[in-house]
């Protein structure tokens, strides 16, 4: 029997397979990237070899695991997905990559929660093509290296910054991902309604758009928001004033802001002024994880310029209390920082 919860997360997971671009023509936006990895494929191919491995990094949802797809299928390879966490032992990394074949891919998720044990025995398969497995204890342990299949390793994750540098030196390109523009995530939900078989107008992708912080995952996750609302009213066209209508049900502002994210700029300001303060504490005082306040909320909140990271800690900014309509503090107030 399959739970409520699991239930919910294998439609949300067929929902975004379905709406999953399977060629660099389909995928709308990151222009450079999409160019420099068709050369890379292309010359690869020439050559009759596995492209190098590579490294894509950026916020969560803007595609890193779409492209390392794209990337198997443009090479005719088949992929291996799996991710950090769920690779607890050197056994279980063993098991994934003497299982692959010639030429494929291993797309492994959050690569920088990998463990320091598994990450070692991962640099001699990225650049040799051997699995060195110790067998035994104390003075008899000895070490058995079984070669390798030649595969190509695409590694995703949101913070660079914790791969450690041996590990981000073995990949031959890296690649950053970057925020949408409006126009380009109008295109995108434009693109899903057609493959939902939802009407929508230039109106409604735009005001969808919008709100979509910048990211084609929190887009389609709209789009079907504004469907539900479309459908029960009788509309079967999408248009701005169903859209705006279903995002103000959400408490989605105009640019995007969720009440989580007005919330954390509300607990900065009313606790702690605006800031300086630290992750930390910020994490604590929202009763969220410092990860999560790193990786989900700030990106975004950075990106409109509502929040600045300074060597003291972290800032409200002017923009910010413009925003939630709540008056700036003195220029002397925080030593000066909010100047």
């Amino acid at each position: 029997m399959i739970t409520s919860n699991k239930k919910s997360n294998i439609e949300e997971e067929q929902f975004e397979m379905s709406l999953r671009p399977s060629s660099f023509g389909e995928y709308i936006g990151q222009r450079k990237i999409k160019k420099n990895l068709n050369i890379l494929i292309e010359a690869a191919k020439k050559r009759g070899e596995s492209i190098e491995h590579v490294l894509l990094f950026g916020s969560p949802g803007l595609g890193k695991t779409t492209l390392s797809h794209i990337i198997a299928k443009e090479m005719g390879a088949g992929i291996k997905t799996t991710s950090g966490p769920a690779i607890e032992r050197v056994a279980d990394l063993g098991s994934i990559i003497t299982n692959l074949n010639d030429g494929d891919i291993l797309f492994v998720d959050e690569i920088h929660r990998l463990s320091k044990v598994v990450e070692e025995v991962l640099y001699p398969a990225m650049e040799d093509g051997v699995l060195d497995i110790i067998v035994g204890k104390g003075p008899s342990a000895r070490t058995i290296q079984l070669e390798l299949p030649k595969f190509t390793l695409i590694g995703a994750t949101t913070r660079l910054g914790m791969l450690s540098a041996p590990l981000r030196n073995r990949f031959g390109v890296i690649y950053r991902l970057e925020f949408y523009t409006d126009e380009e995530i109008g295109q995108i939900v434009e693109r899903s309604g057609r493959i939902l078989g939802i009407e929508i107008d230039k109106s409604g992708s735009r005001a969808i758009a919008q709100c979509a912080r910048s990211t084609p995952r929190v887009a389609n996750r709209l789009l079907k928001r504004v469907r539900d609302l479309a459908q029960i009213k009788g509309q079967k066209v999408i248009d701005e004033k169903i859209a705006r209508e279903a995002l103000r049900m959400l408490e989605i502002d105009d640019i995007g802001l969720e009440p989580s994210d007005r919330e954390l700029l509300r607990v900065m300001i009313d606790k702690f002024n605006g800031g300086p303060v630290g992750v930390q504490t910020i994490a604590a005082a929202f009763s969220e994880e410092p990860q999560t306040v790193e990786e989900v909320y700030e990106p975004y909140l950075m990106k409109k310029g509502f929040l600045e990271r300074t060597p003291r800690g972290r800032v409200v900014t002017k923009l910010a209390y413009d925003h939630l309509k709540v008056d700036f503090p003195d220029d002397d107030v925080g030593d000066g920082v909010f100047s």
